[in-house]
């Protein structure tokens, strides 16, 4: 897993090139400073990678069921905060007004889903007992089951409230209270009694009157379970906020702000934001109910059928939101409920590929895969199986557009947000109902989402794959790189470097260098695979495919290219000696940057050691690092 992480590490471009990284159920989400750094190729083919996609503005690394603990390690060894999505500084990638929407969803709602569609499995769980006639509706078992899992979502404004304003840049903890006040219990009181007058009377947005607040009418809503009045009020909220922090002094700033801040949005939610935005949801609901009524059946088969195309791209998260938004406004959703059975389309490919296959790499990839996509995460079935196979991931969407029609054509529905895969069939429960037509749509769709996808892959089949042979290193076979300082100056190890990037050798092994003089000369024959465009750093690969990045002091990025001058371009043939970059040390030095450069062999894993030069003086006619292949 260390080594995982190490590797993910160094190829993304190391910590410098991280603005922010989060992850998803299968995924590490990097928001990179610049892309084109990152050795895409390279991490497709890392074991424990599934693939890399480039989407909503994200830098997606497919990992799989794992992905937490890679992440969680990936943090440690490359010393990297926890942001769970909010943005970390750095310069703002340019990205349009769809991959910003996602971007700004997957980050708000990507931190709970995990235990939302775990709460809403136990909800389902309870559904399940209670349609079965386990228990009965009065029951201790079946309440406390229901209150574990319907809590979340009653309140769930309260966590995204906090994830919101994590991604908006605000304090998260007054997202929260912004959200409590919306959700407080004794807001149904306020409305009990004679109205004092009606609002918009005759209108879609006909509203009594029973309270105000200095005078202006408050138009009281329901805002447990709400999804669109929490965000859009925590967007403000976080404006707000760090608005005040410019002009509050320091001494009083800690509860002066929040006080402040809670002060004035509470009441403008009430009588502005929430309104308006519970408007919108109810508005956006009714809208995807009427699309979907146009032709149930249709719809099924599009979503059904694209749904794995939209995985692939990141497009699912602009779904999620109006499936949640119906969930809250409506107590149910058609729209999602007919793309959930997609996984069983894809396992049913899966087995045809393991059945067929006589590659014995490519069958033993399709049994976790096989596995992974039952409890309903199919990335390595996708990516590892039947996308690279071509037809039978066009079979896989095939069923899955069947399944999806069957669900759309029975009237198949999700009560609550449940789990993936099997978990997902109590979902299709209706709270306090029996096991009718549209709960066993999710079943008929499931069984021929499967068969579908299983007899058009093994009928119409794929080429399959060849065997990979590899030719056995000899120990007699194993020689030595040997790459020169590309600076003059004095040594330094590594290890002592004021950065757990390059001290902790996550991005590799190597030597750090004092340098004496302002220029950095190419150490080996090869070709500039990399010049950032602030020109402290440069990656050069040599002719035996060393992978070498000499990086000019220690956060030097922040100068933007200033005090630094390049003499060749990315994709330039250089030799050893040539001049690459010149840098005034002093005055980087004076603006309080270290020129200490730490000078690394990239792909270390590559070879048998990475050797750095004893000597405490080195000059460019030295050898700085001897590899070992």
């Amino acid at each position: 897993m260390k080594k995982l992480a190490k590797d993910i590490l160094a190829l993304v471009g190391g910590k410098e090139n991280i603005n922010n990284v989060f992850h998803c159920v299968t995924r590490l989400r990097f928001k990179l400073k610049d892309e084109s750094i990152a050795k895409t190729e390279e991490l497709k083919d890392l074991d424990g990678v599934v693939t890399v996609m480039k989407s909503g503005g994200q830098y997606q690394v497919v990992i799989g069921n794992h992905v937490p603990d890679v992440y969680a390690t990936l943090l440690k060894v490359g010393n990297i905060s926890a942001t769970e999505g909010q943005d970390a500084g750095g310069e703002k990638e340019k990205v349009g007004p769809l991959s910003a929407f996602i971007d700004m969803i997957s980050g708000v709602f990507t931190p709970v889903l995990g235990v939302l569609a775990a709460t809403g499995m136990i909800k389902g769980v309870a559904a399940l007992i209670l349609a079965l006639h386990w228990v009965s509706s009065t029951s201790g078992t079946y309440n406390l089951l229901n209150y574990a899992g319907d809590g979340l979502f009653t309140f769930l404004p309260i966590f995204l409230g906090y994830t919101a304003m994590k991604k908006f840049g605000g304090t998260p903890f007054v997202g929260m209270a912004l959200a409590a006040a919306l959700c407080h219990p004794s807001l149904s009181t306020l409305s009990s009694g004679k109205a004092l007058y009606t609002l918009f009377s005759g209108s879609l947005f006909e509203s009594q009157i029973h309270v105000t607040f200095l005078g202006i009418p408050v138009i009281l809503m329901t805002y447990t379970s709400s999804v669109i009045p929490i965000i859009v009020a925590s967007y403000f909220t976080a404006k707000l906020e760090n608005g005040l922090k410019k002009v509050i002094p320091d001494v009083v700033k800690t509860f002066v702000v929040p006080f402040l801040t809670i002060m004035i949005m509470v009441p403008l939610t009430f009588l502005v934001i929430g309104p308006i935005s519970t408007w919108a949801g109810q508005l956006l609901g009714a809208a995807t109910i009427w699309l979907y009524h146009l032709s149930p059946a249709v719809a099924g088969i599009l979503i059904g059928g694209l749904w794995q195309v939209f995985v692939m791209f990141g497009l699912q998260w602009g779904l999620i939101p109006i499936a949640m938004n119906n969930l809250a406004t409506l107590k149910y959703d058609p729209i999602l409920a007919t793309s959930v059975m997609v996984c069983f389309s894809q396992i049913g490919a899966v087995l045809a590929v393991m059945l067929r296959t006589k590659n014995k790499g490519l069958k033993a990839l399709t049994i976790p895969a096989f596995i992974s996509g039952i409890f309903g995460v199919t990335e390595p079935a996708i990516y590892g199986v039947t996308l690279p196979l071509k037809k039978p991931f066009i079979m896989s969407c095939i069923g899955g557009a069947v399944g999806g029609g069957i669900i759309g054509a029975l009237g198949g529905k999700l009560w609550m947000l449940g789990g993936l895969g099997v978990f997902v069939i109590p979902a299709f429960i209706k709270p306090g109902s029996g096991l009718d037509l549209a709960f066993w749509s999710s079943i008929i769709a499931l069984v021929a989402s499967f068969i579908i996808g299983f007899i058009l892959t093994f009928a119409f089949g794929f080429k399959d794959k060849e065997e990979k042979t590899t030719k056995a290193v000899q120990p007699n076979e194993s020689r030595v790189l040997e790459v020169k300082s590309p600076l003059n100056g004095k040594t330094i190890p590594l290890t002592a470097v004021k950065d757990a990037a390059f001290s902790s050798e996550a991005m590799g092994k190597g030597i750090a260098i004092e340098p004496s003089e302002g220029k950095v000369y190419s150490p080996v024959n090869g070709i500039v695979t990399t010049l950032f465009k602030t020109r402290h750093a440069i990656g050069i690969t040599s002719e035996d495919g060393a992978e070498i990045l000499i990086h000019v002091g220690m956060d030097t990025v922040e100068l933007d290219g200033k005090y630094f001058e390049a003499r060749v371009n990315q994709g330039d043939v250089v030799k050893a000696g040539d001049l690459l970059v010149e840098f005034d040390m002093e005055k980087i030095k004076e603006a309080g940057y270290e020129v200490v450069t730490p000078v690394i062999i990239t792909n270390t894993p590559d070879y048998l050691d990475v050797i750095p030069a004893q000597n405490s003086k080195i000059s460019i006619h030295d050898t700085a690092l001897t590899v070992l292949v």
